[in-house]
């Protein structure tokens, strides 16, 4: 997929997702700006040819850095992924105003003033510009003991939509990534953990029941489809919600209203207690994965 002359910024690049995703969009011809809070956004610009702002994100003044190490580096901007992420993880009752805020602050603020900064840009350019989002399924579907972290995804997706409609003129593409990979996160999951420990340490493949039941993989399973929306074989693709990891591939529907009565008059309490059977309530949280 060529994206030669190119520009893009990818935050929390030092590691993990972000790290696979810089690498790729470097190799398809893209020039990199590489940000994370420590010296590993400057040992992978240099490893890829990019270049590096170590910053945490959330203020507005490392957004304002990152585009601008773009343009003055690479004389443009073309492509923001929105990867900077946290983990306090706590159940309601044990989460501290502090534990909800740093993680608010580092995705859900983090990607507004760096994707604010970027459509700033991209609207000066009038070139358009693609904007991907990384969500997660804790975003979609809840998870336990990550309200911060659930209520900054969900945000996320609805930023995505959001800014979709809003940047659809210029021409910038808006879409949020929900990625699943095998990671530092992920390898606390028991019933994951072995089967991660036991790749990584024989070079193997992860079993098929992971990769295609639960569609979980490497980090560099999930960097295809960041190069894919960086593309312009991706134009017109926006406001979407995608999923991605190991062998799948998936696109998640948006919050709808699924069913619907009608009360002439309107609603008593009574009269939703007497014909609320007729309707179908939702499933909420990760299912949670059944080796074989």
């Amino acid at each position: 997929m060529e994206l030669s002359g190119k520009v893009a910024i990818v935050t929390g690049a030092g590691r993990g997702l972000g790290r696979a995703y810089a690498e790729a969009l470097a190799r398809n011809g893209a020039n990199v700006v590489v940000n994370d809070v420590d010296e590993s956004a400057e040992e992978v610009a240099a490893s890829i040819g990019g270049a590096a702002v170590v910053a945490p994100v959330g203020p507005a003044e490392t957004a304002d850095r990152l585009v601008a190490a773009a343009v003055e580096k690479f004389g443009r901007l073309d492509v923001l992924v929105t990867n900077a992420g946290i983990l306090r993880d706590r159940v309601l009752w044990k989460m501290s105003d502090d534990d909800f805020d740093a993680v608010i602050n580092v995705h859900l603020r983090g990607t507004f003033t760096c994707a604010r900064a970027a459509a700033v840009r991209m609207r000066e350019q009038g070139t358009g510009g693609s904007l991907v989002l990384i969500a997660s399924p804790a975003g979609q579907r809840g998870n336990f003991g990550q309200t911060n972290y659930a209520a900054a995804k969900a945000g996320i997706a609805a930023m995505a939509r959001t800014w979709a409609l809003e940047l659809a003129r210029a021409d910038i593409s808006v879409n949020a990534v929900v990625p699943v990979a095998a990671t530092e996160m992920t390898k606390t999951i028991p019933v994951f953990a072995p089967v991660i420990e036991e790749s990584e340490r024989t070079g193997q493949p992860l079993p098929a029941w992971v990769r295609r039941d639960e569609g979980l993989g490497t980090a560099e399973d999930a960097a295809g489809l960041i190069v894919y929306l960086a593309s312009d074989a991706a134009k017109g693709i926006t406001g979407q919600a995608i999923g991605i990891g190991g062998d799948k591939l998936a696109l998640w529907t948006h919050p709808a209203e699924k069913q619907a009565l009608y009360c002439d008059g309107g609603w008593s309490a009574e009269q939703i207690a007497e014909r609320w059977s007729e309707l179908e309530p939702e499933t909420y949280g990760i299912p949670a994965p059944v080796a074989p």
